[in-house]
C-alpha cells in the first residue's frame, strides 16, 4: 500500500504541473481568441490579434513613433483618470519588456536589523530627491511569492546588498516561494 501511495504522489508531481500549464495556456488562448468573434477556424481571432500587435510594434518603432503616438498619448493624458490608468499600465509593461526594464537589479534588503530579517527585491529608483526624500534612500520593489503583487519600500542604501544574479531568475525564485532551482 505504501508503494502504491508513493507512485500516486510521484504521478501527481509529474502530471499536475503539466496539466495546469496546458490548462492555463488553453484558457489564455481561448480568452484572446474570443476577443474577435471570427469563426473561420479556431484560433483565427488569436492569430489576428497577435499579428496586429506585432504590426503595431513594428510600425511604432519605425514610422509613427513620434507624431502619431505622441498625439495619442497627449489625448489620453489630457483626461485625468485615463492618464493615471494609461501611464501606470505603460510603466508596468515597460518594467518587464522593452528598453527600460526595471526588474534587472536584484538585491537583498535588510528590513529588520535586530531580527536579521531580509527580503529579496529589485531596485526601481536610486534618486528620490524629486519626491522630497533625502539622498541616501532608494526605492526597492519587493514581489510577493505566488502572486503578481508586491510592495514598494524606501530604504537606506546601506540596507541593500546587490545580488549577482539574473533579474528573471531572481523574480522566478521569489514568485515560486524559493522552491525553484537557481
Amino acid at each position: 500500500m505504501k508503494k502504491l501511495i508513493t507512485y500516486f504522489l510521484q504521478g501527481l508531481l509529474f502530471t499536475v504541473p503539466i496539466a495546469l500549464t496546458v490548462y492555463l495556456v488553453v484558457k489564455f488562448f481561448l480568452a484572446i481568441d474570443s476577443i474577435l468573434p471570427i469563426n473561420i477556424w479556431p484560433g483565427a481571432g488569436f492569430a489576428i490579434i497577435i499579428l496586429f500587435i506585432t504590426l503595431a510594434g513594428y510600425l511604432s518603432s519605425f514610422y509613427i513613433t513620434n507624431p502619431i503616438m505622441a498625439f495619442i498619448e497627449r489625448q489620453i493624458e489630457s483626461v485625468p483618470m485615463l492618464k493615471l490608468i494609461y501611464s501606470s499600465l505603460k510603466d508596468l509593461i515597460s518594467a518587464f519588456v522593452g528598453k527600460k526594464r526595471r526588474f534587472n537589479h536584484p538585491v537583498l534588503v535588510t528590513v529588520n536589523k535586530e531580527a536579521g530579517i531580509q527580503r529579496l527585491g529589485f531596485i526601481t529608483q536610486t534618486d528620490l530627491t524629486e519626491l522630497g526624500i533625502p539622498e541616501g534612500k532608494i526605492a526597492v520593489y519587493l514581489p510577493m511569492s505566488y502572486s503578481f503583487s508586491g510592495n514598494l519600500i524606501i530604504v537606506p542604501k546601506e540596507n541593500v546588498l546587490s545580488i549577482n544574479a539574473s533579474g528573471t531568475e531572481m523574480m522566478k525564485f521569489v514568485i515560486s516561494g524559493g522552491v525553484t532551482e537557481l
